[in-house]
């Protein structure tokens, strides 16, 4: 595999993570916080020592700030800035600043090379003669985001 196409593959698989990522984070919410002084925002209070959640899920939906959030699409990651390391609070799925994910760097190194490695390898098709458009996507809430539907995908070797 030459220089050029692994770039261009490492760039598409990242595209797509960082859209997963915002469209189906591993936690919908973030570890609690604890407000330390009052504060104001978007002319809500929130009272020293309150329990802040950071609703992750939400900020993905959040339609002030994504155009049309509830559709797949890597490619508005092209010409973005935008990353998952805490940096843009668009996107925060691993959390940001002191309370950051400890494995983080873990996954920025490797979750990206297994699923290139996977789609590299293998063909993928679909269970039962399931369709595309007809996969569940909605997800059970808990600690953890969990799909409602398992998705059963089946490996063919290349």
């Amino acid at each position: 595999m030459n220089l050029l196409f692994q770039q261009a593959l490492f760039n598409n698989i990242w595209f797509i993570m960082k859209e997963t990522l915002r469209l189906h984070p591993p936690v919908p919410f973030l570890i609690p916080h604890k407000a330390e002084t009052e504060v104001e925002m978007c002319s809500y209070v929130v009272p020293k020592s309150a329990q802040v959640l950071v609703n992750v899920w939400a900020m993905g939906r959040d339609s002030s700030v994504w155009q049309n959030p509830t559709s797949f699409m890597p490619e508005r990651f092209l010409e973005s800035e935008i990353d998952v390391k805490g940096r843009y609070f668009e996107l925060i799925p691993f959390g940001a600043g002191r309370r950051i994910c400890p494995g983080l760097p873990l996954a920025h190194r490797m979750v990206h090379l297994m699923l290139a490695s996977l789609l590299y390898t293998f063909n993928w098709k679909l269970a039962h003669d399931l369709k595309p458009e007809d996969i569940d996507m909605t997800e059970k809430f808990g600690i953890a985001l969990h799909k409602s539907e398992p998705l059963l995908a089946v490996p063919i070797k290349v």
